[in-house]
């Protein structure tokens, strides 16, 4: 930390930073000390951590700090020196003098000749009680001892004196100016949790706002296609029109027209491809500054556990079990928000395997089990979510006895139960209040604790689900977003609005053909996988004017949980995007049905809806007979031909990938499995676009362009290459071709494709 970093906290400040960190030390190293008592390099850590607290605390004048840390020296002496040997015993009351160090810390007053916490009767019981165990101990393995040497308790003086205790002076050490320069590099600097956050969200915007650029060369492939238009319209001119009898100066005019629009085409071929490499360049700045300012908002998962080792301890050793606490992916970044928020989900998982799943030790041995359980928490990356796990090789969660608890409140009948999956029983654990044991504890039984897990994961977008194995164990898996500040959402359209849905929150998205909806007393719903959704508009939920009837098929978003589903039918699916989530303002409340707002690429805001607060509405909508029917147009337009695409790829997977997305866009497809094959097909056939590969056998992409470009009858037919090359020369190759569009491979979604055909032809009917 830098001086002027210093100056901004007071000298107390100080120490109560240093108390939690040098707390840290103790408490890992006192857990350590209780499986291993001789483990030299743990007494050596913990010897050194209540050393450094004891010259703090003699720094800021609190005189109590210095007489607890010193009572916590004597030990570590004694033990180092082998004069005791530390039991179960020593670290109860080591780590109550830890806690106790963190109140004289806390309740430390600023400015106070002598701070002094509330309660110094508190300290005299422990440093006695330390005391009698260290001379205890030290009777029992020593003889001859000197009884003239000072101990703790004869330095603490009776109440309102200030007498200290007295040692050594301390060595000073100097470090080495290399060690030096190496600890400046990695100095740890101050920063507030709002500059971060700050940081962060504009590292986010201009990721969003990296993306306009390809909004912009979108704009000018349309500006290309309308060019191209404007040439071909010079040459039907040019044809329609007898030359020889036009005036020499018409015939220059037209001439240098079609000179200008082929110059103009060739330009703007060349400015799109210039615009695609900066945008490249842009999008790969955009991603690293925001992924540096990320990287400055993670904290190792392993921040987070530290007070877990101290509460499974405790707790193992309240209920009388043996219990060995493992972590793995201790280095996973985490999100500083999301470490914060889910140490209450933890505590709770981790209490309730203490408590309901971890069987005392003799019950263990009778089944065959160490007498010592494993607690196991594990963290991952995986998918792009953070994945968490709570696991235990306790009893398992009995399901026979679930099912009964479960009819016995009355929550459903024995018939639905018996057809009940596992998990989905196991859902019945999260209902508020519901718990499967008898009697109420401290620890656990009243019924609060797995429904209050679910509710805050759901607050940051993730959610939580448990596996079971009778006799073996139980795991509770949770699943969270890597930041709070970027969502994964499907962008949807409702009444010409962009509204986002996070992906977290949605099971599927189909399209439904309206010959496939059904109606039960008034209220429209699909069969879904043998289960009825009941469906409702977005438009009503959103308070939107409906859409007039169509006869295209309905575009639904399935929302909810294994107990509770929806269909959310909306105008139509935009696409997935990576949205800035940026807080409402304040003033406004709680908006009905809307948990934040972001930014889309083209600066327009999009509101991010709150699909818990969605299905309550639904809910209630449900209950009280308030949905609306849906109107559909069940009349069929045979007026309005399928437009025709054909897809000219060699790989067979591609190739019908491509036919599939077009074909679920509504489009009429036929394939070539060549270019050689693609050309006698666009010869042969009517179609209003052609998609190719380059790379083919017998004809590459680039030659079916060029002959198709240059044939009379198919050059105004729209051409788009699909390819996995993305080099800015290989696209600028493609558009000199007379390409109307290149997209890669590498980047494309279903939507992308789609979206570059309506650009192209518009939509399915012609």
């Amino acid at each position: 930390m830098s001086a002027a970093d210093l100056s901004q906290s007071s000298m107390l400040d100080l120490f109560r930073a240093e108390v939690d960190s040098q707390s840290k030390v103790l408490t890992e190293g006192l857990l350590a000390l209780e499986r291993d008592p001789v483990a030299a390099d743990q007494l050596e850590g913990c010897m050194r951590a209540a050393h450094s607290l004891k010259g703090a605390a003699r720094i800021v004048g609190l005189d109590a700090g210095v007489r607890v840390t010193h009572a916590m020296e004597d030990c570590f002496v004694a033990a180092q020196q082998r004069r005791i040997g530390l039991r179960q015993a020593h670290i109860d009351v080591l780590l109550r003098g830890v806690d106790l160090l963190h109140r004289i810390a806390r309740t430390a007053r600023e400015g106070a000749p002598h701070p002094e916490p509330q309660d110094p009767l508190e300290q005299r019981a422990f440093i006695e009680q330390l005391h009698q165990l260290v001379t205890s101990d030290a009777a029992a393995t020593m003889s001859g001892a000197d009884k003239s040497a000072p101990l703790a308790t004869d330095m603490f003086p009776p109440l309102g004196t200030e007498a200290l205790p007295t040692e050594p002076q301390d060595e000073i050490t100097r470090p080495r100016e290399d060690d030096t320069a190496a600890r400046a590099e990695d100095r740890v600097l101050k920063v507030t949790a709002s500059n971060l956050n700050r940081l962060l969200g504009l590292a986010g915007e201009s990721l969003v706002e990296s993306r306009g650029f390809k909004s912009f060369a979108d704009s000018l492939l349309r500006l290309k296609r309308l060019q191209h238009k404007v040439h071909f319209a010079l040459d039907r001119l040019q044809e329609q029109l007898a030359p020889q009898r036009l005036p020499d100066s018409a015939r220059a005019a037209l001439a240098e027209a079609q000179s200008s629009a082929l110059d103009c085409r060739r330009y703007l071929a060349q400015r799109l491809v210039e615009i695609d490499t900066f945008d490249h360049r842009a999008a790969h700045l955009a991603h690293r500054l925001y992924d540096g300012a990320l990287a400055c908002h993670m904290r190792p998962f392993a921040d987070g556990m530290q007070p877990f080792p101290r509460m499974v301890r405790d707790l193992a050793h309240a209920l009388g079990k043996q219990v060995r606490l493992e972590f793995m992916g201790q280095d996973v970044q985490v999100d500083r928000n999301i470490l914060e928020k889910i140490d209450a989900p933890l505590g709770h998982l981790v209490r309730n395997a203490l408590d309901h799943g971890i069987e005392p030790p003799d019950e263990r041995l009778a089944a065959g089990k160490p007498a010592e359980a494993t607690l196991r928490i594990e963290a991952r990356h995986s998918a792009g979510r953070l994945q968490v796990s709570v696991s235990d090789d306790g009893r398992g969660i009995d399901l026979d006895r679930l099912r009964a608890c479960v009819q016995e409140r009355g929550l459903a009948k024995a018939d639905t139960l018996a057809r009940l999956s596992d998990a989905e029983l196991l859902e019945f654990l999260f209902l508020p209040g519901f718990s499967m044991k008898g009697t109420v504890t401290e620890i656990s039984g009243r019924g609060v604790g797995l429904d209050v897990v679910q509710s805050v994961l759901k607050q940051i977008r993730g959610t939580v689900r448990i596996a079971t194995d009778r006799g073996r164990g139980t795991r509770f898996h949770l699943e969270l977003p890597l930041t709070l500040s970027v969502a994964r959402t499907l962008l949807v359209e409702v009444s010409a609005e962009a509204y986002a849905i996070p992906l977290a929150s949605i099971a599927r998205t189909v399209k439904i053909a309206q010959a496939d909806l059904e109606v039960l007393e008034g209220k429209a719903h699909i069969n879904l996988d043998g289960r009825a959704v009941g469906l409702v508009t977005a438009h009503q939920l959103l308070g939107t004017p409906p859409p007039p009837p169509t006869a295209d098929p309905l575009s639904v978003v399935i929302l909810g949980d294994a107990t509770h589903v929806y269909g959310l039918i909306i105008d139509r699916f935009i696409g997935e995007r990576e949205l800035v989530v940026q807080a409402l303002d304040a003033r406004l409340g709680k908006i009905k049905d809307i948990t934040a707002g972001a930014l889309m690429e083209d600066g327009s805001p999009v509101l991010i809806l709150d699909v818990e607060d969605l299905i309550r509405s639904i809910e209630k909508l449900a209950g009280t007979g308030g949905m609306q029917r849906i109107a559909r147009d069940d009349s069929h337009s045979a007026s309005a031909p399928l437009r025709r695409i054909l897809v000219v790829e060699d790989s067979f997977t591609v190739r019908e990938l491509e036919r599939k997305v077009l074909m679920n866009g509504g489009y009429e497809v036929e394939v070539a499995i060549d270019g050689m094959d693609g050309w006698n097909a666009a010869r042969t056939g009517q179609f209003d676009l052609v998609i190719t590969d380059i790379d083919m056998p017998r004809m590459d992409g680039i030659e079916l362009v060029t002959l198709i470009k240059a044939d009379p009858h198919l050059k105004s037919l729209p051409v788009m290459i699909v390819s996995y090359k993305d080099r800015p020369e290989d696209q600028r190759r493609g558009l000199d071709a007379g390409a109307d569009y290149y997209l890669t491979k590498g980047g494309f979604h279903d939507e992308t494709l789609l979206n570059a055909v309506v650009d192209l032809i518009g939509t399915s009917r012609a």
